[in-house]
């Protein structure tokens, strides 16, 4: 993405005097939100929306001790050392290439990608797509760092999960996980909850029972290729923002992470060594998962009469940017990733249930 009005790194500057998060742990989604607007060629829209957006925000908070190559582990996790580990990687950023430190961080992250409700790796993925198809500028960079710090800070593994059997395809797996007994409070409380998903993909010759934590294990026991890692995660994207046009009643702002979150993990994996694709679709299905078992109705609604209408992007997406929700807009940019008509007709699901900001 070459964006030629300097409009993205301008909105990035305004943006990284504040924190990641507002109201306690509420998460700032104005890098997201202005990264997806530009791209879609709304950038003269997002000046106009950070000016709306921008009053909610909370100045980034005060530093305490150094986070350092031989203490980070005792930080993880920790989110009131956000600014510490924010300022760990612009340094690291600074004196490596980006591509390097992502390489290096993201299976010590990758564990924890629900923290955060999703939002630190969806964040990590908007970042990479503009640094893999645009220029590297300081602003672009600096927002990885920002992205990878609120990562760092939230991370929190979800429970040991026991398999509870295969799935032929993404949809079906989907249709399969256990929702979470009580349905209320935040996400962490429901989280908690969680015991079990299905098995997806399914993986010859690794054991089906008893519990294991989510994310990478040893290569040798990693069955699926890259490619097919790819492939899967696709199918993956395809089938939670498909499942949104019918599911999305249920929780309409939160069910969005269930397809926003694998799709930033897709978004990532050209910037990421081959060996880390399989176990990065592995957590990808973990995320995607826990989001449907915390939120998704116990009943679908039929498919919208707007699944079968011809898509024109740049007129949904125009909608989207119009309405100003960042979850919308978010949302309707990994349905566009998707391109068929039941993802569009998802989208304006979620143009029609969310909340307008404009």
């Amino acid at each position: 993405m070459d964006d030629t009005t300097g409009t993205l790194d301008e909105a990035l500057e305004r943006i990284h005097v504040s924190g990641p998060e507002r109201d306690g742990w509420l998460s700032n989604h104005a890098p997201m939100a202005v990264e997806a607007l530009v791209r879609h060629g709304q950038a003269s829209a997002v000046h106009r929306w950070l000016d709306r957006y921008g009053p909610k925000l909370e100045e980034m908070p005060v530093a305490g001790a150094p986070v350092t190559g031989r203490n980070w582990h005792e930080a993880l996790g920790d989110p009131r050392r956000v600014a510490d580990w924010t300022a760990y990687f612009e340094r690291e950023t600074a004196r490596a290439p980006w591509r390097d430190v992502l390489a290096a961080w993201w299976p010590r992250l990758l564990p924890g990608i629900a923290a955060g409700a999703t939002h630190p790796v969806i964040r990590v993925g908007h970042s990479v797509r503009t640094l893999l198809t645009g220029e590297e500028t300081a602003p672009r960079v600096r927002e990885l760092a920002h992205a990878l710090g609120y990562w760092a800070a939230r991370h929190q593994p979800l429970p040991a999960l026991t398999p509870l059997g295969p799935a032929p395809s993404a949809a079906a797996a989907l249709d399969l996980v256990p929702l979470v007994p009580e349905q209320s409070g935040g996400i962490r409380e429901r989280f908690a909850q969680l015991t079990g998903f299905p098995e997806w993909p399914a993986q010859p010759g690794r054991e089906s029972a008893g519990p294991r934590p989510v994310g990478p294990e040893p290569a040798h026991r990693e069955p699926v290729g890259p490619e097919a890692a790819r492939s899967a995660l696709r199918e993956l994207v395809r089938a939670s923002t498909h499942r949104y046009a019918t599911h999305a009643h249920g929780e309409p702002i939160m069910l969005v992470h269930a397809a926003t979150a694998p799709n930033a993990v897709l978004r990532t994996l050209p910037a990421l060594p081959r060996e880390l694709w399989a176990p990065s679709l592995r957590a990808a299905w973990a995320a995607s998962a826990a989001v449907t078992a915390a939120y998704a109705p116990r009943e679908a609604a039929p498919v919208p009469a707007s699944a079968g209408a011809a898509p024109d992007a740049g007129e949904l997406f125009a909608r989207a940017a119009a309405h100003g929700d960042d979850h919308t807009i978010k949302f309707t940019d990994t349905a566009l990733d998707v391109g068929d008509a039941l993802a569009f007709s998802a989208a304006r699901s979620a143009i029609e249930l969310n909340p307008p900001v404009f």
